[in-house]
């Protein structure tokens, strides 16, 4: 009984790991969560799939071993009690019970009244007649406590039992004679070799199948360590329709798909919708909606040039497929596509989650292999006030996205910061600009050298700026100035590139001689710092996506569980077990009759507490009125 208490304790131990720890996820995940050190410790000792490592399925062997010898031990024992009336105990027995009462001079005792008595309060009863005329009286109640040892510990072995059936022995004996062996490459289901796939009678098993709208198929994937198995199945599955509803937030309320299971022992295929929570069960496996993902969707994109005035470049693309730019040599992967978005923008005061539309998520790679992360809004999005195209970048998935915002004209395109891009890069315009500021700036007095200085320094100033952003002016200042005049150096530098982007924006938009309003003005001090951050975006275009054309693919779980009944009946005969244990009194009680006269009364009970003394006094003087 101690080791299996002991193994309990690990049990649960290891239940609440299992239960805290996700499960059966991507290494990746584990390694970006841990690191690589406490990844490879936790794998060794099999945290990421604790309910099929070896060392918790022997527990569970020794535990149903060691339980089992507990209950052949002591349930003949238990059931003997149960059925047998302890009526051989003699006087001497009576007087050592801890909870006694003896009544002398009494005779003539109604024997009748006491059994009625006995029996109202639920006991059951036998009366015995000695041979020296002595009667006794047997009467026991509660005895289906007993039973609750029974039921405990055959809840325990059940539950264990069904835990191993699931516990998919099977395959771990095949892998350990080397019969199978973990898929690690991405490769298509058909090219698994059969040394990496499990066949479809395999006992147990919970695989992941992800079908397109339209699409079909028998095979599905059970993650395993750091690859995969391939599952077959005794049946097709083909996704007819998949329907999402939403709130009116845009996030998704409900979700579910209606499918076709074609069997080739039967020649009519059976239609059956499920949804969350609402399985469809044939021959013996489960089938689950989990999630749901993007099925492929095609996408119009036009991708705009950061750092020349090139006209826009309008590509094609698809969920889960790549286009190379043979120019740049670089290639657009594309990994998701979400047509909801929930975001917790600020509205005044407060923030408030909102549905700020489409999004694209997509990686650039260069020809060295080497790639970011990029994650695109198709719609502006209202910060402050303001409008802005926001655009994440990250350069490796343990970081958080960085992002590019990009004012938004009033027409709420990007058209305007374009152009005025474009206006930045245009030498010739700094160059007119340049020499308006030093005309405008200097005295009529001033003779020309010193204009021309002061022209030469704003030209440089723009073009530096044009060429790096913000960066490259710190830069400069750091080089040409000394620190304790850096700072004023600093605001001269900013005061100078706010005149000169006003009028470079004046020149552009064709606002010679006209004065701004604030909101233009805002969007030129929101363009410097968009075309300052740039420079760090690490892409050499602006991704717009112009149109999409949604597909979408469920996310089926297919769960064959042949132990899933024997722990549920185990956890009945383990509920069962417990609460008889915990609300069922036993008691045992005695009552001699001398015929010399006087009365003997024992009660005796498996466990002494305060409702044992509470019935003690009361059955005593129920008796005692009897008697008397």
């Amino acid at each position: 009984m101690s080791f299996a208490v002991s193994m309990l304790v690990f049990l649960g131990i290891a239940s609440i790991i299992g239960t805290i720890l996700k499960q059966n996820e991507p290494y990746e995940n584990y390694i970006i969560k841990f690191g690589q050190f406490w990844f490879g410790y936790f794998e060794k000792i099999g945290l990421y799939d604790v309910y099929h490592s070896i060392w918790f399925l022997t527990i569970l062997l020794f535990l149903v071993i060691s339980t089992t010898l507990c209950i052949s031990k002591n349930t003949p024992a238990i059931l003997k009690d149960f059925l047998v009336f302890k009526d051989s105990l003699e006087e001497k027995s009576l007087l050592s019970f801890s909870h006694h009462l003896v009544i002398k001079n009494k005779k003539n005792v109604n024997v009748s009244k006491i059994l009625n008595y006995l029996k109202q309060v639920k006991f059951k009863i036998k009366e015995k007649s000695k041979e020296n005329g002595d009667i006794l009286i047997v009467a026991k109640k509660g005895n289906y406590q007993r039973l609750g040892y029974i039921l405990t510990h055959v809840g325990v072995v059940v539950i264990c039992l069904g835990g191993l059936l699931d516990g998919n022995l099977t395959f771990k004996a095949q892998e350990l004679l080397g019969y199978k062996k973990i898929e690690t490459l991405d490769i298509p289901a058909s090219k698994v070799p059969e040394v990496s796939r499990l066949s479809s009678d395999n006992t147990s098993f919970r695989a992941n199948m992800t079908l397109v709208e339209g699409g079909s198929d028998n095979v599905a994937f059970v993650r395993m360590k750091d690859g995969y198995l391939v599952q077959d199945l005794p049946f097709k599955i083909t996704l007819k329709d998949f329907r999402i509803n939403h709130y009116s937030t845009g996030m998704p309320k409900s979700f579910e798909s209606d499918l076709v299971i074609s069997d080739p022992e039967f020649p009519q295929s059976i239609e059956k919708t499920i949804s969350v929570n609402h399985p469809f069960t044939y021959k013996g496996i489960a089938i689950y909606q989990s999630d749901f993902q993007d099925g492929g969707t095609k996408l119009d994109i036009k991708l705009r040039s950061l750092f020349n005035s090139n006209a826009p470049q309008k590509i094609g693309g698809q969920i889960f497929e790549k286009v190379k730019l043979d120019k740049d040599q670089i290639t657009y992967e594309f990994n998701d596509f979400r047509k909801f978005n929930i975001l917790h923008l600020k509205e005044g005061e407060k923030e408030k989650p909102r549905n700020v539309g489409p999004s694209v998520t997509y990686k650039i790679r260069n020809n060295s292999g080497q790639a970011r992360e990029y994650l695109s809004y198709q719609y502006a999005m209202e910060i402050d006030g303001r409008s802005f195209f926001i655009t994440g970048m990250r350069e490796t998935p343990q970081e958080e996205f960085r992002y590019l915002k990009v004012p938004a004209d009033k027409k709420g395109s990007i058209d305007d910061f374009m152009l005025f891009k474009e206006a930045l890069q245009n030498e010739a315009l700094i160059s007119a600009v340049a020499k308006k500021i030093a005309n405008q700036s200097m005295n009529a007095d001033k003779n020309d050298t010193v204009k021309e200085s002061f022209e030469n320094s704003v030209n440089k100033l723009m073009t530096l700026f044009a060429q790096g952003g913000f960066s490259s002016v710190s830069e400069n200042l750091d080089r040409n100035i000394p620190p304790s005049e850096k700072e004023k150096a600093a605001q001269t530098y900013l005061k100078i590139i706010d005149i000169a982007s006003v009028e470079l924006y004046r020149n552009r938009f064709n606002f010679l001689g006209k004065d701004l309003d604030q909101g233009r003005i805002k969007f030129i001090q929101d363009s410097l710092n968009a075309y300052s951050d740039m420079f760090f975006f690490g892409a050499p275009y602006y991704f717009e996506l112009t149109n999409y054309e949604q597909k979408e693919a469920s996310g089926l779980q297919l769960t064959k569980s042949p132990g899933q009944f024997w722990v549920y009946l185990g956890s009945l005969s383990l509920v069962l077990g417990i609460f008889s244990m915990i609300y069922l009194h036993e008691r045992k009680f005695w009552l001699l009759i001398k015929a010399k006269g006087g009365v003997i009364l024992a009660l005796s009970s498996n466990r002494k507490n305060i409702d044992f003394e509470s019935d003690y006094k009361k059955l005593t003087n129920d008796i005692r009125k009897i008697i008397q």
